[in-house]
C-alpha cells in the first residue's frame, strides 16, 4: 500500500503539469509583437481605411497570437526616405513607403511611373505587384515585400497659378515625388521640386513650390485642396504619373514567425492585397475632388489635341529609362512592354 501511494505521488506531478498546459490551450501559444510604421497622418487613406483594418484582420486571424502596433507620420523618428532602410534593419517590423524616395535605387519598379503608363490604381497595383513577382525581386531580397501597389493617376494643384495648358507650365516650380516625375515635368517645361508628401503643405504656404502633382485622395489630410485654387486633371485611359509604394516586412522578423503565423501574413499580402487597396485608392479619389470643388475651386482638364502634346512631350522619359535599363543588362524594351501587358490584363478582368 505504501509502494502504491508512493507512486501515485509521482504520477501526481506531471498529470497537474500536463493538465494546466493543456487548460491553457492556445493563451500558452507565443505571442509576436509588429510594429508598422509610415509618414502619414491617422485621417489618411492610408492609416484608417489600409493599415489598421489591415493589423486588425490580421490579429483576428492569428487568434490573438500577433499584435500590431502602428506608428503614422514617422512617430518612431526618421524621415519618409529612411523608411525602406528601417524595415531592413528592424527598427521597424513593417513600413508602408514609396521605393521612388530614394532615387534610382529601386530602377525596375519604376516603370510604373513613366509617364502614360499607370491605368487605374486597381489594375496598376495588381501589374506592379505580379511585376515585381517576376523582375524585381532581386532588388528587394533584403525585405519582405508584402505588397507593392500605386495611387489613382495624379492631377496638378496650383497655388495663385492656373495649368490650361502646356505653355502655362513653362518654369512652374511643381512638387514631384519621384525621379521618373521630376523628369517628366522638366520635359513639360516646369521646375519640378522632389520632396515626400508630407512637406508639400509647407512648400506650398511658403512659396517654395507654386503646386504639386498629387492624387486627389491624399489633398484631404494634408488639407492640399485649402492651400491651392485650380486643380488640371489628366484625360485619356492613361494617367500622367502615378507612384508605386511599398508594404514590407523586416525578413528576419517574418522567418522567425512560426509557419501557422507566416501563412496568416501570406494571406494578408500579395496580389489579392494589391487588388483591394488598389480599389481603395481609386474610391477616394472623388470626396478629395469634392472637398476642392466646394471651396469653389476652378478645374481643367487636358485632352484632345493638347494631351498629344504632353505625351509628345514626356516621351524621351520612357526612352532615357530603357537606355539605363539596357546599362544595367536589362531589356527596358521588354519589361516596360510588359507593365503595360499587365495593366491591360488585370484592366479586363
Amino acid at each position: 500500500m505504501r509502494n502504491m501511494n508512493r507512486l501515485l505521488r509521482r504520477l501526481a506531478l506531471p498529470l497537474v503539469l500536463w493538465a494546466g498546459m493543456a487548460a491553457a490551450g492556445p493563451a500558452a501559444a507565443q505571442e509576436f509583437t509588429l510594429r508598422i510604421h509610415h509618414f502619414l497622418p491617422p485621417p489618411s487613406t492610408t492609416h484608417k481605411d489600409f493599415i489598421v483594418p489591415w493589423a486588425e484582420k490580421v490579429e483576428a486571424e492569428s487568434t490573438g497570437r500577433i499584435k500590431i502596433e502602428i506608428y503614422p507620420a514617422m512617430q518612431l523618428g526618421g524621415k519618409p526616405p529612411q523608411l525602406f532602410d528601417q524595415v531592413r534593419d528592424g527598427v521597424a517590423d513593417i513600413v508602408w513607403t514609396l521605393p521612388g524616395y530614394t532615387a534610382g535605387r529601386f530602377p525596375t519598379v519604376e516603370v510604373f511611373e513613366l509617364p502614360f503608363v499607370a491605368a487605374s490604381a486597381e489594375a496598376t497595383s495588381q501589374a506592379a505587384h505580379a511585376f515585381y513577382e517576376k523582375h524585381a525581386r532581386e532588388e528587394f531580397k533584403d525585405i519582405h515585400p508584402l505588397m507593392f501597389h500605386v495611387h489613382a493617376p495624379g492631377s496638378f494643384h496650383m497655388r495663385g497659378k492656373e495649368v490650361r495648358n502646356l505653355d502655362d507650365l513653362k518654369g512652374l516650380k511643381v512638387r514631384a515625388p519621384t525621379r521618373m516625375t521630376n523628369i517628366a515635368l522638366k520635359n513639360l517645361g516646369a521646375t519640378p521640386v522632389g520632396m515626400p508628401v508630407p512637406a508639400v503643405p509647407e512648400a506650398l504656404s511658403k512659396g517654395v513650390v507654386e503646386g504639386a502633382i498629387l492624387p486627389y485622395e491624399v489633398t484631404r489630410p494634408l488639407k492640399v485642396h485649402e492651400l491651392t485654387q485650380s486643380h488640371t486633371e489628366i484625360g485619356g485611359d492613361r494617367g500622367l504619373y502615378t507612384a508605386v509604394f511599398l508594404f514590407a516586412m523586416n525578413k528576419a522578423k517574418y522567418e522567425s514567425l512560426p509557419a501557422d503565423l507566416r501563412q496568416v501574413i501570406d494571406n494578408n499580402s500579395g496580389i489579392p492585397l494589391a487588388k483591394q487597396i488598389g480599389r481603395l485608392w481609386d474610391e477616394a479619389e472623388a470626396p478629395g475632388r469634392e472637398a476642392a470643388a466646394k471651396l469653389g475651386d476652378s478645374f481643367f482638364r487636358i485632352e484632345g489635341e493638347e494631351l498629344a502634346r504632353w505625351q509628345a512631350a514626356t516621351a524621351p522619359v520612357a526612352e532615357a529609362w530603357i537606355a539605363e535599363m539596357a546599362k544595367k543588362g536589362k531589356d527596358g524594351t521588354a519589361l516596360l512592354a510588359e507593365a503595360r501587358a499587365l495593366i491591360d490584363y488585370y484592366a479586363a478582368r
